[in-house]
């Protein structure tokens, strides 16, 4: 062949196969790539950000409700109901204890004194 059709003919080669490599590779990487990135990505993002928040959240939510929970219930308790019963309780046996002797212990003591 002549010299210039074998330049002619390996640059044409030369062009064809890095167009043809360029088009395909870059075609074939960039759905590829794209399809594993977005099957891939997206199940594990999902998966991991699932179990992540599944067990951090589920951890996170365990650890401080219960602690909140248990502060605030045992707070709550100790303050509401502590100061509720004091109060209530007090109020109540003072009336109960009041009214009980006055009605029934008052008037029998009295009488007894009579007999």
């Amino acid at each position: 062949l002549h010299r210039h059709t074998r330049t002619h003919i390996h640059t044409y080669i030369h062009t064809y196969i890095h167009t043809y490599i360029h088009t395909y590779i870059h075609t074939y990487i960039h759905t590829y790539i794209h399809t594993y990135i977005h099957t891939y990505i997206h199940t594990y993002i999902h998966t991991y950000i699932h179990t992540y928040i599944h067990t951090y959240i589920h951890t996170y939510i365990h650890t401080y409700i219960h602690t909140y929970i248990h502060t605030y219930i045992h707070t709550y308790i100790h303050t509401y109901i502590h100061t509720y019963i004091h109060t209530y309780i007090h109020t109540y046996i003072h009336t109960y204890i009041h009214t009980y002797i006055h009605t029934y212990i008052h008037p029998m003591t009295f009488t007894n004194y009579q007999l």
